[in-house]
C-alpha cells in the first residue's frame, strides 16, 4: 500500500480520475470498486444501486450510484464491457465498502477493449501523485 496523507492506494490496481479502481483477473474479467479516497470523501454509505447483470457500458459511463449520509455519487465504468456479476452483499451491507474499499468490489465486467483502455487509467504510483495534487 502507498500512503498519501490519510488515504491508502493499493498497488497492482488501475485507477480512474473519478477514484474507481480496476483489478484485472486471470480469466480476463475485471473487478471494479472505489478507492479509499472516494469512500472517505463520501462518508458512511447507506445504499448501493448495483448495475444490472448483462448491461453493457462504455468506459466513463455511469455504472451505478452510491448513497451516503452526505451525498449521492455516481460510479463510472473504468472499462467498456458487459457486467457479468455484481456484489449482491452490498444490497444489505453497503458499509463493506467503507470497511474495506479495496477488498469490496461492486461489479465484475467482461471487458471489450481492455488493453487499449488500461492505457487511459493510472497505476498506483500515478494515482498517488494525482491524490497529492488534489
Amino acid at each position: 500500500m502507498i500512503e498519501v496523507g490519510e488515504y491508502l492506494v493499493k498497488e497492482g490496481l488501475y485507477y480512474t480520475k473519478e477514484h474507481e479502481w480496476i483489478e484485472v483477473l486471470e480469466d480476463g474479467t475485471v473487478l471494479e470498486g472505489i478507492s479509499d479516497y472516494a469512500q472517505k470523501e463520501l462518508g458512511d454509505l447507506a445504499y448501493v444501486e448495483l448495475p444490472e447483470v448483462g448491461a453493457s457500458f462504455k468506459q466513463g459511463d455511469v455504472l451505478c450510484e452510491l448513497e451516503s449520509v452526505k451525498a449521492v455519487s455516481e460510479v463510472y465504468a473504468g472499462v467498456s464491457g458487459e457486467v457479468v456479476e455484481v456484489n449482491e452483499e452490498l444490497e444489505d451491507a453497503p458499509e463493506k465498502i467503507n470497511e474495506d474499499p479495496y477488498g469490496t468490489w461492486i461489479a465484475k465486467i467482461k471487458p471489450e477493449n481492455l488493453e487499449e483502455e488500461l492505457k487511459e487509467l493510472m497505476d498506483a504510483e500515478a494515482y498517488a501523485k494525482y491524490l497529492e495534487s488534489l
